[in-house]
């Protein structure tokens, strides 16, 4: 089948971008190159353009209970302005999908969930709904910018014109008119960095992007945001969390809420799992001489295969290759001295604390 393109895709192709396939997109993986891209986030400001992302407005009288019936998090208890990160879950408890959910207004949310998963995350609401709601897929008509960095909420503010955006504090989102449409902005984002997402008719975004670029934000693609979320232990959905693991296991605990009284999909199984005690755990792991980790290489323990990573790069930040695994239990602690089979060469490692990076937060 051929790739579907992002609505921006001739703009990134000006920009100089190289691309490749992922969930069934063509989506730029580097400009500059992605050590370049990486440590612009970590130190400036830089720019994604995420738009293969689903985004799934749920409106009406029903929205709040339906949403909760379909993911782990009480997001009928959020705030209008308020956001917060959940899981969709089968019946069996298996994770479907990671996601975020916004709580625009009293009746309506927006819910952004990973490419690969689109279809199914959609189906997931539907399965849910109770009572009088509205589904609008708007993955077609918007675009998804990404900005993120220290300097990225004063950037986008000082592009936009936006001072206002400015008050939002983590995990806050808001809807301001931009140039008579619609933008919606959350300070969310998949980093480890400061920022803001932005959702906006894609039309209006073939001027904003430019001019983020313009005004020194740098255009990243999803090889400096896969190294960037590896450093900040974020999971990824189809390596580090998929039908097989466990919120729990995973470290998700708190994106599921079992004690507020309300059903939803797969709570009767999460409350088995979680009083069922877990035998491994996704751990973060650091090599100690050079060579890079990388998805499905074999982790050793005494000379035995224990565990095969998950994910694994090279951290510009840290001169290091990276990654995580599930990890038996006993051996997750810090300090854990292991080997990485990296085609056929066993490279040393250690356990170290999660995550392999926590930038400084003030408001």
């Amino acid at each position: 089948m051929p790739l579907n393109k992002l609505a921006l895709n001739r703009l990134h192709e000006q920009l100089g971008a190289r691309f490749a396939p992922f969930a069934g997109w063509s989506m730029p993986v580097q400009y500059a190159g992605i050590v370049e891209e990486h440590m612009s986030v970590r130190e400036r400001a830089g720019v994604f353009d995420v738009s293969h992302m689903g985004r799934l407005y749920v409106s009406g009288p029903g929205a709040a209970s339906t949403l909760r019936r379909a993911v782990t998090y009480k997001v009928d208890d959020l705030e209008p302005g308020e956001a917060h990160y959940a899981l969709m879950c089968d019946e069996h408890g298996a994770i479907l999908d990671d996601i975020f959910v916004y709580r625009l207004e009293a009746e309506r949310y927006l819910v952004i969930n990973n490419a690969a998963n689109v279809d199914a995350g959609r189906e997931q609401v539907q399965r849910a709904i109770e009572g009088d709601v509205a589904i609008d897929d708007q993955q077609g008509e918007t675009a998804i910018l990404a900005t993120q960095g220290p300097q990225a909420r004063e950037m986008v503010a000082r592009v936009t014109g936006l001072n206002a955006l400015l008050g939002l504090r983590p995990r806050q989102c808001v809807e301001v008119d931009y140039r008579g449409q619609k933008l919606f902005a959350a300070r969310t984002g998949y980093t480890g960095e400061d920022g803001f997402e932005l959702v906006v008719a894609y039309h209006v975004a073939e001027d904003l992007l430019p001019a983020l670029i313009e005004a020194g934000v740098a255009p990243c693609g999803l090889g400096a945001r896969d190294t960037l979320r590896l450093e900040a232990a974020l999971p990824l959905y189809g390596n580090d969390i998929e039908t097989t693991t466990t919120p729990w296991e995973a470290g998700l605990g708190f994106a599921v809420t079992l004690d507020d009284g309300k059903d939803f999909l797969g709570k009767a199984a999460l409350v088995s799992s979680k009083e069922a005690p877990f035998d491994r755990t996704l751990t973060c792991i650091q090599a100690t001489e050079r060579g890079i980790m990388r998805h499905g290489c074999p982790v050793l323990h005494g000379g035995e295969a224990v565990a095969s990573m998950t994910s694994g790069s090279y951290s510009p930040l840290l001169s290091a290759s990276i990654g995580m695994a599930y990890l038996p239990v006993e051996l997750a602690q810090p300090g854990t001295e292991l080997q990485v089979d990296v085609r056929g060469k066993h490279l040393n490692a250690t356990v170290v604390p999660r995550p392999f990076y926590r930038r400084k937060k003030d408001s």
